[in-house]
């Protein structure tokens, strides 16, 4: 199942298919809640998609196998051992893709040119994705972070290894010479060369980026590059070899400070706005604003949804049962936003107050 979303892997996600290209998004629970009810849920949405497929006129018998049979490929690559709040699943003529993401999702089938790709940007903005890169002498690890963890990643040919010569590793542990390791000229050249790919990545994937290592290694690579000047240094050696789950426990303290400190910030633009009138909250408004462009800084509570009706000029609640409720509004105003270049950030709950959920700082 696919998690990072890149540009380019959303450009190419949104680009037109030959008819029809379905889109199948269903909830799905974490670990043991998932046994239940998912299961059921997700065959229930295939079978769905066969037949919208089957009494579809404009889809031809072949292209109809095509498309199914890769739905059926699709379910059987779902893992729901490792669920996490949605799945989406993508299936066209040729192709298909599973989707897992860390925001729930409404339960729905679309059958367009298109796939369906909102509440994937929106789950990749809630997650605030990061880079995490782990220094030695002789390897530099990335690894890609979400809401709860890191897993490795191989983006730019990571992990890089350094071979040094006359490395003898016994005089190292007897004298505790170490730290002389990161001053030889072949240590400069390979954390230069890790600089120049790790900002290559951040070219093609742009994140915060956060660099672990013993002190030496954390100067000796802002001295010699430039992508460990904008990071944020985590002084933590050991992790270059380590696994995932040490690598998140070194990080997790840092990232919750960071967090906090950028709800802080969050909550001082919103403030400023209401005195400066560029302030905006409730769906209705923040719907006409993200489509005009108006919007320069989205916040959103991290558990807020909100099902409505678009009866042209407003959005009104839905009532239970309506056949033209929108039940991902939340997140078609986050693509929106997004779309026109603002900043969106999530909050946790009951930082908006008043504002019941979500609210904007707007350009004018």
């Amino acid at each position: 199942m696919e998690h990072a979303l890149s540009p380019a892997t959303l450009s190419r996600l949104r680009r037109p298919r030959p008819y029809p290209a379905v889109s199948v998004l269903t909830p799905t629970h974490r670990g043991e809640r998932s046994r239940g009810q998912d299961p059921v849920r997700l065959r229930n949405m295939v079978t769905q998609a066969r037949r919208r497929l089957e009494a579809d006129p404009a889809v031809s018998r072949e292209r109809r196998a095509d498309v199914v049979a890769h739905l059926d490929r699709a379910l059987a690559e779902v893992d729901l051992a490792h669920a996490e709040d949605g799945l989406a699943i993508f299936a066209a003529p040729g192709e298909h893709q599973v989707w897992s993401l860390a925001r729930t999702v409404p339960e729905r089938v679309v059958l367009s040119d298109t796939f369906l790709t909102r509440n994937l940007v929106a789950a990749q903005a809630a997650e605030r994705r990061f880079w995490a890169m782990s220094l030695s002498a002789d390897r530099v690890t990335l690894w890609s972070g979400g809401a709860d963890r890191v897993v490795e990643d191989h983006s730019g040919g990571f992990p890089l290894i350094h071979v040094r010569e006359n490395f003898d590793a016994e005089r190292t542990m007897r004298i505790g010479n170490q730290p002389s390791t990161f001053r030889d000229e072949g240590t400069r050249q390979f954390l230069r060369e890790a600089d120049t790919v790790m900002s290559t990545v951040l070219r093609d994937q742009p994140r915060p980026l956060y660099i672990t290592g013993e002190q030496a290694a954390l100067s000796l690579l802002e001295e010699v590059g430039t992508a460990a000047k904008a990071a944020v240094h985590v002084r933590h050696g050991g992790l270059a070899h380590a696994g995932p789950e040490s690598v998140w426990q070194a990080l997790r303290p840092v990232l919750e400070q960071e967090a906090a400190r950028d709800t802080g910030s969050v909550v001082r633009e919103l403030t400023s706005a209401r005195g400066h009138r560029t302030f905006a909250a409730g769906l209705d408004e923040l719907w006409q604003s993200a489509r005009e462009g108006r919007v320069r800084l989205l916040a959103v509570e991290e558990n807020y949804r909100a099902t409505v009706r678009d009866v042209g000029a407003h959005l009104l609640p839905a009532e239970l049962g309506d056949l033209d409720a929108r039940e991902d509004i939340v997140d078609e105003i986050v693509e929106q936003c997004l779309e026109t270049g603002a900043d969106v950030r999530f909050v946790p709950d009951g930082t908006l107050g008043d504002a019941d959920g979500i609210a904007a700082v707007l350009r004018y």
